[in-house]
């Protein structure tokens, strides 16, 4: 259908409320004749820090309004969504403080309108609207994070400096589906408690902002620094031809950096960096080489190829290598083996995080073997793991994209568990384990324990106890039984004893090998709204699973089947709120 564009003006109003609409202000009489499609536009005089948009939820092909913001006659902004025109399902914000006590004209351009008066909601605020029940939602997890407001998706930019810990993420400000990418952003001084502070990066010209990575530029490489603070460089891939904006541009890397210690940040002037090489090329991994005295980019380049770059200056990117077996996302970094810094590996894996245990000198990478399999769930997704991390704390900490949908909510999706990751020498190799960072240990309420307890099929141990939080931590002699697991309120986890197979049941059945250790398996399970994440004997085997269950059903339960086993321990931890 043709869209017959036209204008009408939208005015600021200072208040939480909306008010009645002047009719005859700026509404073209015969553009609103024109097949009853009506298109607005509206200077606005700031004066408070958000603007509000009221949002319906609807399927990604149905969001076909479109919103621009202009300064000066500039366009500074633009994003497309399914403006709520009756019922509001709930409202998207702007933070639009730079602008204050400057007049900023909002046009909108949508299909179909039922009368003038459905643009007069958009609004000024000076809170989020809905901040009194932030983060109390009956949907919202409660130990994972989630954005305010909308969608999330791949963690970008982890990146440590001065005490805080930056996690930056694909965001979609105005919808609860994947569009519009910003780098939305968050602080953390535990990896726990975050404080998000808006949007850091926006889509312009150059497109859409695809995910990336961030590195604190401690030698001034390139030349960016102002006073002593030093700059956090942010690498991600400007995604041409994906906003009207950047219409025929193509996929291209740039960089924005901030010199206030990871408050504001500026695009380059000179963006892109690099420019497009094939295809879909994206997410640019940049990390400091000690030994090369390097700057170093993994980038994806297309189906299953991904390739290095090294620079001097962050700006200027030679391309050293090429190695084929991924998709997107890549990750590249070092581990000691068993903790001995006199031997270490690294590691490259893609966005699914299966990796290659090999060498890198600093341009070329070569693996040891094949492939190895990271994760056995299905909510796990283009994991990132932080820069700069302090010496003295030396770990490896990953986070990724849990893929669950979050029904309901003005927020979609969620991060998974931060991870620490190792290296250690089993009877197949060299595998990578991850756990659980340690903090989530300050999170622990009542505990109920229970050791030596015959598993008596028919019977449970947790009967009775009940909840939607909890860190269980259990070692099980399997006896002899033919199953043995857990029942996490309505998603089990269940070994099978004669397979040696893990399984997760969750929207369908997850399997992982596993072997049960002297006749004994250890299982680690947190379970929050959503999502209950599984680690098996130490690590060595991780299942995230995503599942919402009925908010009833908060029972748990310890099992065996076809036998008897024991819980040689079970501890099981109600989980407070990082909110």
């Amino acid at each position: 259908m043709k869209r017959v564009i036209v204008f009408v003006l939208i005015f600021a109003v200072l208040s939480g409320c909306s008010v009645k609409r002047k009719k005859t202000m700026g509404v073209s009489a015969d553009n609103k004749a024109a097949a009853g499609k009506v298109n607005f536009e509206r200077e606005i005089l700031i004066s408070k820090r958000y603007l509000n948009i009221p949002v319906k939820n609807t399927r990604r092909k149905a969001e076909k309004d479109f919103v621009r913001f202009f300064v000066g006659g500039k366009m500074i902004q633009e994003f497309n969504l399914c403006y709520a025109t009756d019922k509001v399902d709930w409202w998207a914000f702007v933070d639009v403080s730079d602008y204050m006590g400057k007049k900023l004209t909002v046009r909108l351009e949508g299909k179909e309108w039922n009368c003038d008066e459905d643009m007069d909601i958009i609004h000024q605020t000076d809170k989020i609207k809905g901040w009194r029940n932030l983060y109390k939602e009956k949907g919202r997890p409660q130990f994972h994070f989630t954005s305010r407001r909308g969608w999330n998706n791949d963690s970008n930019g982890l990146v440590y400096y001065k005490g805080l810990w930056h996690l930056f993420y694909q965001h979609n400000p105005f919808s609860r589906n994947w569009g519009n990418m910003h780098w939305g952003h968050a602080v953390s001084k535990d990896i726990l408690h975050w404080e998000e502070l808006g949007d850091a990066i926006y889509p312009n010209e150059l497109g859409t902002i695809f995910s990336g990575s961030a590195v604190v530029d401690w030698k001034n490489s390139a030349g960016l620094q102002k006073g002593e603070e030093k700059t956090i460089v942010c690498f991600y891939t400007s995604a041409g031809g994906r906003n009207s904006w950047s219409k025929g541009k193509k996929y291209t890397q740039s960089i924005a950096y901030s010199t206030d210690g990871g408050r504001t940040f500026t695009p380059y002037e000179k963006n892109p960096v690099l420019g497009h090489i094939v295809g879909g090329n994206r997410d640019p991994k940049v990390f400091w080489h000690e030994a090369s005295g390097k700057w170093v980019m993994v980038l994806y380049l297309e189906r299953p190829t991904l390739a290095f770059f090294v620079s001097d200056n962050l700006k200027d990117w030679e391309m050293t290598g090429k190695i084929d077996g991924f998709h997107e996302c890549p990750e590249l970094f070092e581990l000691p083996v068993d903790g001995d810094e006199g031997n270490k590996k690294w590691v490259l894996y893609g966005a699914s995080g299966d990796y290659f245990v090999g060498e890198f000198d600093g341009r070329e990478f070569t693996p040891d073997g094949d492939i190895i399999k990271f994760t056995y769930g299905d909510c796990f997704y283009a994991s990132q793991t932080w820069n700069d991390v302090p010496k003295e704390d030396g770990r490896r900490i990953q986070i990724g994209w849990a893929r669950v949908d979050i029904p309901d909510m003005p927020f979609n999706q969620m991060m998974n568990l931060a991870l620490e990751l190792t290296l250690r020498t089993t009877d197949e190799g060299i595998r990578m384990y991850a756990v659980p960072i340690r903090e989530y240990e300050n999170l622990r309420g009542r505990k109920y324990s229970f050791e030596n307890e015959q598993l008596v099929e028919g019977e449970n141990l947790l009967e009775g106890i009940e909840g939607e939080f909890f860190d269980i931590v259990t070692e099980i002699e399997v006896g002899d039984a033919k199953y043995v697991g857990l029942n996490v309120r309505g998603v089990e986890i269940v070994y099978n004893v004669e397979k040696q197979e893990l399984v997760g049941i969750s929207k369908k059945k997850q399997i992982a090998p596993v072997k049960a250790v002297d006749g004994k398996l250890r299982l680690r399970v947190l379970a929050d709204r959503g999502i209950r994440e599984v680690f098996a004997n130490d690590g060595r085997i991780y299942m995230p699973l995503g599942r919402f269950t009925e908010t009833a059903n908060k029972s748990l339960e310890v099992f065996a089947r076809g036998g008897n086993a024991k819980a040689i321990s079970l501890d099981v931890y109600e989980m407070k709120s990082i909110w």
